[in-house]
């Protein structure tokens, strides 16, 4: 196999970009994924891939729960703000506001949109492990096209 033509076919595949946040005790997560699908309707299931040898997938891991704030066009910088170790002070995490939502996730006022889940199982494989999850609350906060991951001109995966 040619290891660049792998690469490239695998950055071609198309991705929103959501803040992944968490909760357990006093440790607050959040950070940018993208690695996100959903698998079923009845009941309704996502997937997100989390990066095995993060804090992100710890607290992950120990709360059970999280919440994808989903990302708008346009929001390329509130994204960025998530890709390092983001601070909680106050009802703000990396200077962002957000409010608690019932699975104990923070929730980002500044997104269009969150879902927030439970997982259900891991499946561990790879430096990133797979989190199937079932959405148990949503909410909207305003309308706005998704932000993707192409629009950024970044690109992960290969």
């Amino acid at each position: 196999m040619d290891p660049q033509a792998r690469k490239k076919a695998l950055q071609m595949f198309t991705y929103g970009l959501y803040v992944l946040t968490a909760r357990h005790g006093e440790d607050v997560v959040a950070s940018t994924v993208s690695w996100v699908t959903q698998t079923s309707f009845q009941p309704p299931l996502i997937a997100v891939a989390i990066k095995q040898a993060s804090q992100t997938y710890r607290v992950v891991r120990e709360a059970g729960v999280f919440a994808l704030n989903i990302l708008g066009e346009g929001q390329k910088a509130l994204a960025s703000a998530f890709f390092r170790h983001a601070p909680v002070e106050g009802e703000t995490v990396g200077g962002h506001p957000f409010t608690t939502g019932s699975t104990g996730a923070p929730l980002l006022t500044e997104t269009p949109a969150y879902v927030e889940c439970q997982v259900l199982e891991w499946v561990e494989r790879g430096d990133h492990h797979l989190a199937v999850a079932e959405v148990v609350d949503a909410g909207i906060n305003f309308e706005a096209a998704p932000l993707d991951l192409r629009s950024t001109g970044w690109s992960y995966g290969g």
